[in-house]
């Protein structure tokens, strides 16, 4: 008997599918445990193996194409077995009702419609075209041809429809064409002023949004639109924490950087205060009694947050060897759930590109977020004189339903005291 083999949810956050490889087609062979496909989520792209035994009698979503979750990915079934029926009960509606309406517009259009100017009250933009389609020749095929959805959207925009090119049947003007007009790209639309105008041509290229766009614009959007944020900045001198590095480095089996440091820290910052680190739940407040923390990683397609696990529990070539690892999966996109899931204070550092500062977005469902940027060659005072130093500003943001401005700038001196200090950060 067929199966149908459906869309997975691979992560939490995941609404649609990508199918980025199938490893199987129409007619092929599948056993139980033999991997189907690569699936990208909107967090990474993983195996999918089949539960079934049988042969491949159908594939719901061509390569590269998405789809949403619970959707028909396949059907494997007995060889020469007829899924039709299967298909057709399991489909999903092919429009919604905003494009069910727009047919209907669109259908109800006569085949040519002649626009005439005799008695009817209209939009200058729109007694313009008309004036430019009587013009033109009276050969059958040449009067202007637009559905009246496009007409109407035509004369709410103002858009001189004898300029616009038609793509509907045999050059009707529709709704699409209305939408996607452009008036710098319209011929004719030049006139002399004395002087030469510039040369070139307006043009730009799309791309359809990747399923892990789609979902960090969807939940930074909540985030920022529901949370209400508060920020605090502040200046750290690292001289302190240059010196260490040199010297755990002479020691340590693994490279340490100062994002390790700067996480390590933050880990220990956070034990002392431990309300920072919690969560807003509606009614009521999460505070987290273990410490996992979020590290920001910007791959091709956006942002990845993998996580640093009992981070206040680990030694900094740990944390090095973790950070490493992490960051390698998230760029080949081999992030398991595992490795994403459960942070409860993210941290994002732009320093390595030249950022002296900024302001990040809260990761749900953590509180707060630090944005940590360069280190810079600073003129400090120290001791009355004026010295060269190297200074590094950190911005918290905050969630000022769970975090007040007191505790949020009392965290940020913990974790300036311990990044001045670098000793007592292994207190």
């Amino acid at each position: 008997m067929a199966v149908i083999v459906k869309m997975p949810k691979l992560s939490d956050t995941m609404t649609d599918g990508v199918v980025a490889v199938w490893n199987k087609k129409v007619g092929d062979t599948v056993k139980k445990g033999e991997i189907l496909a690569e699936i990208e989520s909107d967090k990474a792209t993983m195996e999918f193996e089949s539960f079934n035994n049988g042969v491949m009698l159908y594939i719901g979503v061509e390569k590269g194409q998405s789809a949403p979750v619970d959707s028909i990915l396949c059907i494997i079934g007995e060889a020469g077995e007829d899924v039709s029926a299967l298909i057709a009960a399991n489909a999903a509606p092919a429009k919604t009702e905003t494009a069910k309406a727009e047919v209907v517009a669109e259908k109800k259009a006569e085949p040519i419609v002649v626009a005439k100017t005799e008695n009817v009250n209209v939009a200058p933009a729109v007694q313009k075209a008309v004036a430019v389609a009587e013009t033109v020749s009276t050969n059958g095929d040449s009067r202007l041809k637009a559905s009246p959805l496009a007409k109407k959207l035509a004369e709410e925009k103002g858009i001189d429809i004898g300029l616009v090119k038609g793509s509907g049947e045999y050059g009707r003007i529709v709704k699409r064409d209305i939408e996607g007009f452009h008036p710098g790209l319209a011929p004719n639309m030049q006139t002399y002023s004395g002087s030469t105008a510039g040369v070139g041509q307006e043009s730009f290229t799309e791309e359809s949004v990747s399923q892990m766009r789609k979902t960090i614009a969807r939940r930074l959007s909540e985030s920022k639109h529901t949370a209400p944020h508060f920020y605090i900045t502040m200046e750290i001198a690292m001289d302190e924490a240059f010196r260490a590095r040199e010297a755990i480095n002479a020691v340590s089996p693994v490279k340490v950087s100062f994002n390790d440091l700067v996480i390590r820290a933050t880990a220990a910052a956070l034990r002392r205060h431990p309300k920072v680190n919690s969560s807003w739940l509606g009614d009521k407040i999460r505070y987290n009694n273990h410490i996992h923390i979020g590290m920001a990683v910007a791959v091709e397609d956006g942002l990845l947050v993998p996580v640093i696990r009992f981070a206040d529990n680990k030694s900094l070539s740990q944390i090095a060897a973790e950070t490493k690892d992490l960051g390698t999966k998230a760029k080949n996109k081999k992030l398991q759930p595992a490795d994403w899931e459960g942070n409860t204070f993210t941290i994002s550092n732009l320093g390595m590109f030249g950022v002296e500062d900024f302001t990040a977005i809260i990761n749900p469902p953590d509180a707060c977020i630090l944005a940590v940027g360069g280190i810079k060659d600073t003129p400090v005072v120290r001791n009355g004189q004026v010295v060269p130093g190297k200074v590094m500003k950190v911005t918290l943001s905050s969630d000022h339903r769970v975090v007040d401005g007191a505790l949020g700038a009392a965290f940020l001196q913990t974790l300036k005291a311990l990044l001045e200090n670098p000793v007592t950060i292994l207190v």
